[in-house]
């Protein structure tokens, strides 16, 4: 007779090797789930029955009815300026173009000769894995393009 703890593949099911979890997260998101539904109804509730209504109901104070506009509102105005201002400051701690940080880090490589560029010009090569500087990078791309394009000017 086959094992129950086995699947049709013969492995021994996942549920056996995890460790029992709490299902308070469970509980947890039921509860904020209806005390926001919950919060929902009494804020429709307060912004649309009239007033007599609410004080037949016993209640006898109430915010103004204004709020129940400006409280939207001003949740929107504080929702786009948390997005400004996070955004300000991501670009206030940008660093420039003409900052070092902005092409490199404090855990930098660099190759022991800076001025050997062969690895790089050696077509199927790999070089040692190392951080390039920004010199070596600009010599391999554009001085390979001006020597291709001297020959052919030549050739005119």
């Amino acid at each position: 007779m086959a094992d129950p703890n086995t699947n049709s593949f013969g492995e021994l099911d996942r549920r056996l090797d995890t460790p029992s979890r709490s299902r308070a997260p469970e509980f947890y998101g039921f509860v904020a789930w209806t005390s926001t539904s919950l919060a929902f109804i009494l804020y429709v509730l307060w912004a649309l029955v009239p007033d007599e209504y609410i004080q037949r109901a016993g209640i006898n104070w109430y915010p103004n009815r204004e709020w129940a506009l400006l409280l939207p509102a001003w949740s929107i105005v504080l929702v786009i300026t948390t997005y400004i201002v996070y955004s300000s400051m991501a670009i206030a701690a940008t660093p420039s173009f003409s900052d070092m940080s902005s092409i490199t880090d404090r855990r930098v490589l660099f190759p022991a000769d800076p001025e050997d560029n062969a690895p790089y010009l050696i077509s199927g090569g790999t070089p040692a894995l190392y951080d390039i500087p920004i010199g070596m990078v600009n010599r391999v791309l554009y001085d390979q393009a001006s020597q291709a394009s001297e020959p052919e000017a030549e050739q005119r």
